[in-house]
């Protein structure tokens, strides 16, 4: 799977780096290994999802970052039968739009908040109160 890094992500993992209170290279490395898989999972992935020309379910193949990356990894197997692209949405996201994601963005940056914005009530052309019932926001905050 090839996966280009993002800001914040670099931003995240270099701030574990950096970070002087842990006393072993063991306890950083689990650090760094946890917040990379959770911020993997914050990505939407893809799969390749295979029938046999008779029809019968196929060989599936994933994850991969990119329709991209499945198409060139297609092109150099012979499976026989079809393939199509699946996107599998992220579980992070899923979760963190009920848990809130504070300070990620694209999501709420009301301190209280941190969902998505399409758990905001649309008020006129702006995004209005969130709609989760425990959340407090009054408005949804981009910055």
């Amino acid at each position: 799977m090839r996966i280009t890094p993002r800001k914040e992500e670099v931003e995240a993992l270099k701030a574990l780096l950096e970070d002087p209170t842990f006393e072993s290279a063991d306890q950083m490395a689990k650090a760094i290994y946890k917040t990379a898989a959770e911020l993997l999972q914050m990505r939407d992935l893809f799969a390749l999802v295979h029938t046999w020309k008779g029809g019968h379910r196929g060989l599936n193949f994933g994850p991969f970052g990119s329709e991209a990356e499945i198409k060139t990894f297609a092109s150099k197997m012979a499976f026989g039968g079809t393939g199509k692209i699946v996107k599998l949405y992220s579980p992070g996201v899923m979760l963190a739009n009920v848990d809130g994601k504070k300070g990620w963005k694209g999501y709420c940056f009301h301190p209280d908040c941190g969902h998505a914005p399409f758990t905001h009530s649309a008020a006129s052309a702006a995004r209005g109160a969130c709609q989760i019932p425990t959340c407090p926001c009054g408005k949804f905050r981009s910055t």
